[in-house]
């Protein structure tokens, strides 16, 4: 697992994508695992947010986010095996 973006509301560093897998964390520990299933950047509904811009994220059967939980987005890359 690639980690991409990392934050609330607020994204550390690289960009957040409508599909990407998160974690839900709260204090410390893994409480729910999804997907964002929707993205807005103001009053708008988009497909990408880059790291450093405040939006709203959805996540697929999940609507529980308290303050202070962090979101940590991956991305799963398959990698070829080698002998």
């Amino acid at each position: 697992a690639k980690n991409l973006f990392q934050g609330g509301d607020r994204g550390k560093d690289g960009k957040l994508t409508r599909g990407l897998a998160v974690r839900v964390l709260r204090a410390g520990k893994a409480v729910h695992q999804a997907t964002i299933n929707s993205l807005r950047h103001f009053k708008e509904d988009v497909r990408e947010v880059q790291g450093g811009f405040e939006c709203g994220v959805g996540l697929t059967n999940f609507n529980d986010v308290k303050l202070g939980d962090i979101l940590e987005v991956y991305e799963l890359e398959a990698v070829a095996q080698k002998l």
